[in-house]
């Protein structure tokens, strides 16, 4: 189903807006690379598996050194991982007393 011409120009007025708007935004669309907050997670999760394979190999082979590499890379994912929750938790509290206190003064 193709759009028709008013939708087709709507459009390319709407992108125009963006792209004028948020430039930095309209770069990492086109680019197609992830970045931030959902590259974190994604490279956090993959990593935490990786290293629980690695762990469980250990395991399996007994071999020290690739069961301790597992524990490390698995710990470095979930640092990724929720490094960002925990830090924005953080600022979102301080944050919040912040306010409270402005408000009373």
């Amino acid at each position: 189903m193709s759009l028709s011409d008013e939708e087709r120009r709507s459009l390319e007025e709407l992108e125009r807006g963006l792209v004028a708007s948020d430039p930095d935004l309209d770069l990492q669309l086109r680019s197609g690379r992830l970045r931030g907050t959902g590259a974190r997670m994604i490279l956090g999760a993959l990593a935490v598996l990786v290293g629980f394979a690695l762990v469980i190999s250990g395991i399996i082979t007994q071999i020290l050194i690739v069961g301790v590499a597992g524990f490390l890379v698995a710990g470095g994912g979930a640092y990724l991982l929720l490094s960002r929750l925990v830090l924005k938790r953080r600022i979102r509290r301080n944050g919040e007393t912040g306010n409270e206190a402005g408000r009373g003064a």
